[in-house]
């Protein structure tokens, strides 16, 4: 490996959680940082590497995002991110990626998601982001400014990852038992469940909200989980649970606690967006 292909492998994986929170897809990211990389591969006398591959992958994720809203806008039911593991986040990045966020992120325009990204995840200075995005000073600050408005308040109750994990599995024993009643003390009030099939595999066509109606969903749900094989992990900052049958991943679902209980259900089961993962997942 020569200087050069030094210098970019060390900035790979801050470019791809960068281009993941921008676009969602774990895959999509790694081909666009591929992508910079052929670029890198060109450039010559880069003074600064890690402000030039910020620049360039910002403005390949900004280009990208165009043609992404088009094909969500067709999506067959609700768009969910690509689940990915974050065990090797720092955890002041964890937040960024949750489900909640990423699925807000979508109300932003293309620029105002750059720019959110680039500062809250990332710690940029809106001069250091204006000079990424070819914007001034003003703009950046403006469009920051609007997308946390529109964001809105983004505070979490985040129980530790033990109290998360001996929540979720007494939630899934109280499910396979059948124990309805039981699982009603686990929700919130205006818990809501969203389920991605992405058109090839059946699922819930629009967010479903509120206690009862959440456990009527789920009843469904555990008739074609019947005979799964489960594992706790974590992704997107947040405790999970996926469901395996003969060690296919089939099913992911992230659990997103509130002070009340339960708040979201994250359930992914397009085949296209658990196969990165249903690799990593069988080798690790």
């Amino acid at each position: 490996m020569d200087d050069a292909d030094e210098v970019f492998e060390l900035q790979r994986p801050r470019l791809t959680a960068l281009a993941y929170r921008m676009l969602g897809s774990r895959q999509d990211a790694e081909d666009l940082v591929q992508d910079a990389y052929f670029r890198w591969a060109r450039a010559v006398d880069v003074a600064n590497p890690e402000a030039w591959l910020t620049k360039v992958v910002s403005n390949l994720c900004l280009n990208e995002l165009g043609s992404a809203r088009v094909r969500r806008e067709a999506y067959t039911g609700p768009w969910l991110p690509e689940p990915v593991f974050t065990d090797d986040d720092p955890v002041e990045l964890r937040d960024t990626v949750s489900y909640a966020l990423l699925t807000l992120m979508e109300r932003l325009t293309s620029a105002e998601r750059a720019v959110f990204v680039l500062k809250e995840a990332f710690g940029y200075s809106h001069q250091e982001i204006a000079g990424f995005l070819d914007l001034t000073d003003a703009n950046a600050r403006q469009l920051h400014s609007r997308a946390r408005r529109r964001l809105g308040d983004r505070a979490r109750f985040t129980p530790s990852a033990e109290e998360q994990q001996r929540l979720v599995e007494r939630f899934l024993e109280a499910a396979l038992e059948g124990n309805m009643a039981g699982l009603t003390s686990f929700f919130a009030a205006d818990v809501t469940a969203w389920a991605d099939g992405g058109g090839r595999v059946r699922a819930a066509l629009r967010p479903i909200t509120g206690r009862e109606k959440v456990l009527r969903y789920l009843r469904g749900i555990l008739r074609r989980l019947e005979g799964a094989e489960f594992v706790f992990t974590g992704l997107n900052g947040e405790f999970a649970l996926a469901a395996l049958r003969d060690g296919e991943l089939f099913t992911v679902t992230v659990v997103e606690f509130g002070a009340e209980g339960i708040t979201g259900l994250w359930t992914v089961m397009n085949p296209e967006k658990l196969r990165l993962l249903g690799r990593r997942l069988s080798h690790s």
